[in-house]
C-alpha cells in the first residue's frame, strides 16, 4: 500500500482495534458515529468492515472466516443484483423495481448482510461485542433489525429472503457448521510433540504431528482450552465452493502433486534439504549479524510463478523511474515480514487481511473505478459488491483447495521435521559419527555434529557440552525473557530443541503443512485484484506498509521503521508466502505449490464472478 493508501488502512485498522476494546454500549454509540462520519463508505463496505471486526474478535480459523466473508459477499451481491435487469444473482435470482434503486439496494443489502452475520457469529467468541455492533450499524442506517418479514417486495423482505437463502445453503454446503465445523473422522497418526521437551517422537515422520503447548493462546489472544492441538479444518475438502470443480478426488478439488516425503527415493533428499533451508532462514533472524538487504521492488520480487527467482523490476511503470533503494538490516526485514503476514496485522486471518488490502486499493482508485481498468466508471457500491463477490469467492475456494490438500496429504510441519531428523543424526557421511539415513544433512556453519573439540572452552558448541554426538543447528534461540527489550538472537542449539520464530503460546498452526494457506489465499486474492483493477500493479506502482520501530511482538525490534514494499499484488502475495519460511511454519514446497494453487483459484473465481456481472453498470457514473 502506498503511503496514502497505508494511511487510510491505519485509520480503519485503528478503529477496528479501538472498537473491539469498548463495552457493548459504547460500541453502539461509536458505531453510530462512525457510520454517520463515513459517507465515503458504501453500505457494502460498512458490512465488510463489520465482518472483519467480528473475525478479529473470534477464534482465527481461516477456513471458517473465508466462508463467512464469502457468505456475506454473496448476500450483498444478490441484493444488489435483484434491482438490476442484467446482473445475475448467485443464490437468489428474483428481480425487483424501485423508485429509488440506490436506496432499495442499500436497504436490501443491509438486511441480507445483517442476517448472515447475526447467524454466523451468534455463538462465536466475541459475540457479546459483535452482535450489538451489527445492531448498531442497522440502527445508524435507520433500519429496524426487528423487521424479519420475508413476505412481499419491500427491500427489507428481499434482503431477509436473501439472507435466509445464504444461511440455508450454508447448512448444506458440507462445512458441518451445525456441529461447529468438526471433522469427526480425523485422528492424527503421531503422538503429540511436547514443545517444552526436546525431540519429536513420531510414528510416521511424513505426517502431521499435533503439538502440546503450555498455555496455548490464539494469535489474537484468545486462550485455548486444550493443550494438545486438534486439526482445524481436516474435513474442509468437500465443502461447496464458488468456481471449483464440483467433483472431488480424495477430498481435493485440485491436486498440486504432494509434498516431499522422507524415505521416498524420489523426494527423500528434497525433504531433508527443505528442513535445512528452514534452518537457514532461521539463522537470518539475528539483528547482530550486520547484514543488510535492499527490499525495494527494484531489487526484490518479480518472481515467476512458483519460484524464488525474482530480482526486482527496472522501473515503476506509473512514474517511468527506477524504484528508490530501500536498504534495511536483513534481520529486521525478515522478522517484520514474519510478524506482519502471520495472520494479518490485526488477526483478521489471511482472507480478511486481503480484504483490508483490497479496500485500501479501492480507496486509492476511487472515483476512477472501472472493471478491468476499462469502460464506464462505477459508483462505489457497485464496485464493492462486485469486488467482494470475486475476491471472497476466490479466497473461499482457496480455503477449500488448500485444506482439502492438507487433509489428503496430512503433511508434517518444520518443527517436527527438524527435531525428528536432528534426533536421528546426520545423513551426509556414513563414515562420520552420528550417521543415520534419516538424519539432517550436514552444512558447515549451519548443521554440525557436536564433538569434544567443538565443546571445548571457547569452542563454537561450548554451550552444548554434554551433548557430544548430537546434531547442532545455528538458528533462532527462542523468545527472550523480556521480549520488549531483548532479542533471542541466533546461536548454536540442539536440533531437537529447534523452535519456529513464533510466540511460545502459539508455535505452529493446528493443521497440516502442505499446502500453505497463506500462499494459496494470497495468490488467489492477488489474481482477483489484478483482474478487477486491470493492472498487476498497486496504484501508483507501489504498495507499502510500515512496521514501526520497536513494534515487534515476538521480541524487541526493529531498530528503526521497516517499510515493506511491493510493486504488484503478486509480489505482496509472494512475500506473504515466503514469510512463513522465515517464521518456521512451512517449507519451500508448501509455499510454491500453494502459490500455484492460489493462481488457479483466483483466475477461476474471477471468470465465474464476471459471468454474474453480465457487464451491468446501472450505477455507472
Amino acid at each position: 500500500m502506498r503511503k496514502g493508501l497505508a494511511g487510510a488502512a491505519g485509520v480503519l485498522v485503528g478503529f477496528g482495534l479501538a472498537f473491539a476494546g469498548l463495552t457493548a454500549g459504547a460500541q453502539v454509540a461509536e458505531q453510530r458515529r462512525c457510520a454517520g462520519d463515513s459517507p465515503q463508505w458504501s453500505v457494502a463496505r460498512m458490512w465488510n468492515e463489520q465482518n472483519l471486526d467480528a473475525i478479529r474478535r473470534a477464534v482465527p480459523a481461516p477456513t471458517v472466516h473465508a466462508r463467512n466473508l464469502f457468505g456475506v459477499s454473496t448476500a450483498m451481491w444478490d441484493a444488489w443484483a435483484a434491482y438490476s435487469p442484467r446482473a445475475r444473482g448467485y443464490l437468489v435470482t428474483e428481480k425487483h423495481q424501485a423508485g429509488d434503486v440506490q436506496a432499495a439496494r442499500e436497504e436490501a443489502i443491509s438486511y441480507a448482510a445483517y442476517r448472515v452475520l447475526e447467524e454466523r457469529y451468534l455463538t462465536a467468541v466475541g459475540a457479546s461485542d459483535s452482535l450489538p455492533a451489527f445492531d448498531a450499524l442497522m440502527e445508524s442506517l435507520c433500519y429496524d433489525p426487528d423487521v424479519t418479514t420475508t413476505e412481499g417486495d419491500s427491500p427489507a423482505a428481499v434482503g431477509n429472503r436473501i439472507g435466509a437463502a445464504v444461511i440455508d445453503a450454508g447448512r448444506q454446503d458440507g462445512s458441518n457448521e451445525v456441529n461447529g465445523y468438526a471433522a469427526p473422522d480425523y485422528q492424527p497418526v503421531n503422538p503429540p510433540l511436547v514443545v517444552a521437551e526436546p525431540g519429536a517422537p513420531m510414528t510416521d515422520p511424513n505426517r502431521w504431528q499435533p503439538l502440546l503447548i503450555e498455555g496455548p493462546v490464539t494469535q489474537n489472544g484468545i486462550p485455548v482450552d486444550q493443550a494438545v492441538q486438534t486439526f482445524i479444518g481436516a474435513g474442509w475438502g468437500p465443502v461447496a465452493g464458488f468456481a471449483l470443480p464440483a467433483e472431488r478426488v480424495d477430498g481435493m478439488a485440485l491436486d498440486p502433486g504432494g509434498p516431499p516425503r522422507l524415505g521416498d527415493p524420489r523426494t527423500d533428499q528434497a525433504f531433508k534439504d527443505a528442513a535445512v533451508e528452514v534452518i537457514r532462514f532461521s539463522s537470518q533472524l539475528d539483528p547482530a549479524d550486520g547484514e543488510s538487504i535492499d527490499i525495494s521492488p527494484g531489487a526484490y520480487g518479480n518472481n515467476p510463478l512458483g519460484t524464488y527467482d525474482g530480482a526486482g523490476r527496472a522501473e515503476n511503470p506509473a512514474t517511468g523511474e527506477a524504484y528508490p533503494t530501500n536498504v534495511v538490516p536483513r534481520a529486521d526485514f525478515v522478522r517484520s515480514l514474519a510478524e506482519f503476514w502471520a495472520d494479518g496485522p490485526n488477526s483478521e486471518t489471511p482472507p480478511g487481511h486481503w480484504n483490508t488490502i483490497a479496500n485500501d486499493v479501492s480507496d486509492s482508485l476511487d472515483p476512477d473505478l472501472r472493471i478491468g481498468g476499462e469502460g464506464p466508471r462505477l459508483d462505489r457500491l457497485e464496485w464493492d459488491v462486485k469486488l467482494y463477490l470475486a475476491l471472497n469467492g476466490a479466497t473461499h475456494d482457496a480455503a477449500i483447495a488448500a485444506w482439502g490438500t492438507k487433509g489428503r496429504y496430512d503433511s508434517v510441519r518444520p518443527i517436527s521435521m527438524i527435531r525428528y531428523l536432528g534426533g536421528a543424526g546426520q545423513s551426509s557421511d556414513p563414515a562420520q559419527p552420528s550417521y543415520d539415513p534419516q538424519g539432517l544433512p550436514l552444512e558447515p556453519g549451519l548443521v554440525e555434529v557436536i564433538t569434544p573439540e567443538t565443546t571445548a572452552p571457547g569452542g563454537r558448541h561450548a554451550a552444548l557440552a554434554g551433548h557430544e554426538g548430537e546434531i547442532a543447528v545455528r538458528a533462532w534461540q527462542g523468545r527472550p525473557e523480556d521480549a520488549e527489550t531483548q532479542v533471542g538472537g541466533v546461536g548454536w542449539i540442539r536440533a531437537v530443541e529447534w523452535l519456529p520464530y513464533q510466540l511460545p503460546s502459539f508455535v505452529t498452526p493446528a493443521f497440516a503443512a502442505y499446502v500453505s494457506g497463506h500462499s494459496t489465499f494470497s495468490r488467489a486474492a492477488a489474481e482477483v485484484l489484478t483482474a478487477i483493477t486491470g493492472s498487476p500493479y498497486f496504484p501508483g506502482g507501489l504498495g507499502e506498509h510500515t512496521v514501526p520501530a520497536e513494534d515487534l511482538k515476538f521480541e524487541a525490534g526493529p531498530a528503526r521503521d521497516v517499510v515493506l514494499q511491493w510493486a504488484t499484488y503478486a509480489d505482496a502475495a509472494d512475500q506473504a508466502g515466503i514469510s512463513r519460511l522465515y517464521g518456521g511454519i512451512h517449507i519451500r514446497q508448501d509455499d510454491l505449490d500453494g502459490r500455484r494453487l492460489g493462481f488457479e483459484c483466483g483466475r477461476a473465481a474471477w471468470a465465474k464472478a464476471r459471468s454474474y456481472y453480465r457487464e451491468s453498470t446501472e450505477a455507472a457514473l
